[in-house]
């Protein structure tokens, strides 16, 4: 995982898997396929062979990884990186605002070739309708929102670094505790708008706006209509998608144009039901937590690594010890080996805050629209034929990858929960509210 954040993605389709395609009328799909997801049997070897260009993707893209940022090491880039920084100024503050963006600039441009890979499979599998220049130009702005947030925040490591050598790891950690919550904070209103234009939802969907305002009523989530907005989605994507981003006075709801377009409004409550979901259940603070801990474990762990790596006394590879600019990629290639590892623990944890959103989305539109699990069954059989969800994912990438349980799994969910038919209580919004 690379240092720099894909800003563009700030707002991906948290209810599916894959990224997007078109919808075609659905027919049985062969046998293979789980009976509650069904695909044509064109779209079924077209949703196969794209999601399995997306595995590859993946681990090949962490191979390249390593072997760019081996390489770096290897030719020496970062050590010539800090001499220039060291003749520019003796400051440290200067020689960070010379060296961070040079290195993440080379690294980010020999990783393009795995971000271009991706949006050819996009554009492939007809899930993007983005130009290569358009893609280029938000690449650009992703990396510089990147360099932006790393120069300050590795100035301050490197600073930690030299006051703290045995410890750093620990403060740097709290350090990185607020700027996480910053982030998550300012992105819906300063990160989000570079890659995407945002509307009043109410001047476009004023009917749906009401709808939305029942959903937030009844979980108890307070968002005036000039927090709800449209996002232009369609002028790059065709996924659909709506949700609650933010938080404080950051806090909006979102609806993408091809939600609107592509769903019905009891299919879009549940798809907003969901979202909301993760607010209301505590979601996003929780996951901030649950990182937060891996971070704090991982840190320590290249602290312990760099110490056998990068001894004082030795001069391995020109890096003059860990308090030197040019260890940044050593410390880079464990982090990313590191955040690969955690892969299986982080996707594991969001599958059960996903399924949790599931019900909660299922409940908290019961008695609101007229089938609850019928929108949510259309909702979800919809956005895998346009995301090409995969139909049958193996094992392995169900527990490696998969951020989210697999369509099939989600939508015979759907289909069976019924705790009120029952006479049980639901598990969350219960006398109309949420517990």
């Amino acid at each position: 995982m690379a240092l720099t954040t894909a800003a563009c993605d700030a707002a991906p389709p948290l209810l599916g898997e894959i990224p997007a395609a078109s919808r075609t009328p659905t027919v049985s799909a062969p046998a293979r396929s789980t009976a509650a997801y069904r695909l044509s049997p064109e779209k079924y070897a077209k949703a196969v062979a794209y999601s399995r260009g997306q595995y590859r993707l993946h681990f090949l893209g962490e191979a390249w990884e390593i072997l760019v940022l081996l390489a770096l090491i290897a030719a020496g880039v970062a050590p010539k990186f800090r001499d220039l920084a060291g003749r520019v100024s003796a400051n440290r503050f200067v020689q960070a605002l010379v060296f961070v963006p040079l290195f993440l600039i080379v690294w980010q441009i020999l990783e393009l070739p795995v971000a271009a890979w991706g949006h050819h499979l996009s554009l492939a599998y007809d899930q993007s309708v983005q130009g290569w220049g358009s893609w280029f130009w938000d690449w650009c702005k992703a990396e510089l929102v990147g360099v932006l947030i790393l120069t300050p925040l590795l100035w301050l490591l490197y600073r930690i670094l030299a006051k703290s050598p045995r410890r750093w790891w620990f403060y740097f950690w709290l350090a990185t505790l607020p700027v996480i919550v910053f982030v998550v904070f300012i992105a819906p209103v300063v990160i989000d708008p570079l890659f995407f234009h945002f509307e009043p939802l109410a001047g476009k969907a004023p009917d749906l706006v009401t709808e939305i305002e029942k959903v937030t009523r009844r979980g108890g989530l307070s968002i005036p209509r000039d927090r709800m907005f449209l996002m232009a989605a369609s002028r790059k994507l065709k996924s659909v998608n709506a949700y609650v981003t933010g938080f404080g006075a950051s806090k909006r709801v979102v609806v993408w144009d091809t939600t609107l377009a592509r769903m019905t409004v009891p299919q879009t409550l549940f798809v907003f039901g969901h979202e909301m979901g993760h607010y209301v259940l505590g979601h996003v603070p929780k996951t901030i937590a649950f990182v937060s801990g891996l971070l704090l474990a991982v840190l320590f762990l290249a602290h312990l690594a760099l110490r056998s790596a990068l001894p004082p006394d030795r001069g391995h590879w020109r890096i003059r010890g860990l308090t030197d600019w040019a260890s940044l990629p050593v410390l880079a290639l464990m982090l990313s080996v590191a955040s690969e590892l955690c892969s299986p623990a982080i996707n594991s944890f969001s599958r059960a805050q996903e399924h949790a959103a599931d019900v909660y989305g299922l409940e908290v539109v019961h008695g609101l629209i007229p089938d609850s699990r019928r929108a949510a069954t259309q909702s979800f059989q919809i956005l895998g034929e346009i995301n090409l969800a995969d139909p049958s994912p193996g094992r392995f990438v169900r527990f490696w990858l998969y951020s989210h349980p697999p369509l099939a799994e989600r939508i015979s969910f759907a289909q069976t929960y019924d705790p009120w038919s029952k006479g049980e209580r639901p598990r969350y919004i219960r006398d109309g509210a949420t517990p």
